[in-house]
């Protein structure tokens, strides 16, 4: 069984970042977290060798929310959570890529709190470390891209995207847009009227780090259009900034490693 580090007390919660799908980027305090849990709540988002790292014996509750198609709500999630804690379950709540960054965490912690609940939080790799190095780029540049700003384009149904478009139309920063995919439109409209050059390199990384993983690079005023034609049904983050051009040494590396999954594929089965 795994050993439960000095100050862990259960009955209490864990809120575990899952980081953006590959178990390898698991920490290994998630590793562990999930190896001594009783329950595992997980989203929809969790990639499946996360989840084959739960125990057999460990309940595992699906409580994932994936474009508009909502399994539980909110305050039921929050309600499931507090009755396993209050019941002295060894409870994690476990989240795609980092619990802080768009993930829900206020709402759950609150809960808890308000309940009598200990809860902590262990945090993942967010989508955006994971495109970055998909990419082989920085997500920041020294000199160029000086501040990096994390923004979600979803919405709740029938609400415009309503942001601040002056602010993120900066030039000298890495916007990383979080569920931007069906915002594309909305986006690359707000960012040029706000004065962002319609060729500022955009790169969108859908399925971060996973083996479907697609890397698709274009423009701003291309943006749009890429978003509807060259990406599948997964999970997108868009890069937008100087640190999404692609240089020679990149499409080198992008070639090499298409040509390997290439010929992968090709060889027969033993």
């Amino acid at each position: 069984m795994t050993k439960i580090a000095k100050g862990e007390v259960w009955g209490e919660v864990w809120l575990v970042g899952a980081g953006p799908g590959d178990p390898d980027l698991l920490t290994r305090k998630a590793e562990r977290l999930i190896g001594a849990a009783s329950v595992v709540f997980h989203d929809a988002l969790v990639g499946p060798g996360v989840l084959d790292l739960i125990p057999a014996d460990v309940r595992r509750v699906s409580v994932g929310k994936r474009a508009g198609r909502h399994s539980k709500d909110q305050k039921t999630i929050d309600q499931l959570i507090v009755e396993a804690a209050l019941a002295g379950e060894r409870v994690v709540r476990l989240k795609g890529g980092d619990p802080s960054i768009f993930g829900r965490s206020m709402e759950e912690l609150t809960a808890c709190r308000e309940a009598g609940i200990s809860v902590r939080i262990c945090p993942g790799i967010t989508a955006a470390s994971a495109a970055s190095a998909s990419l082989g780029t920085s997500l920041t540049l020294r000199g160029l891209a000086r501040r990096l700003t994390f923004v979600t384009a979803h919405t709740k149904k029938g609400q415009l995207l309503a942001l601040d478009w002056q602010a993120l139309a900066d030039p000298q920063a890495t916007l990383a847009i979080y569920m931007g995919k069906s915002s594309a439109p909305e986006i690359a409209k707000g960012l040029m009227e706000a004065g962002m050059a319609g060729d500022t390199p955009v790169a969108m990384v859908e399925n971060a780090s996973l083996p479907e993983e697609k890397i698709f690079r274009t423009r701003l005023d291309l943006l749009p259009l890429g978003a509807k034609t060259a990406l599948g049904s997964g999970p997108a983050l868009l890069l937008i900034g100087c640190i999404a051009e692609r240089n020679e040494e990149v499409a080198l590396h992008e070639a090499k490693a298409e040509l390997a999954r290439t010929l992968a594929q090709q060889e027969p089965e033993a």
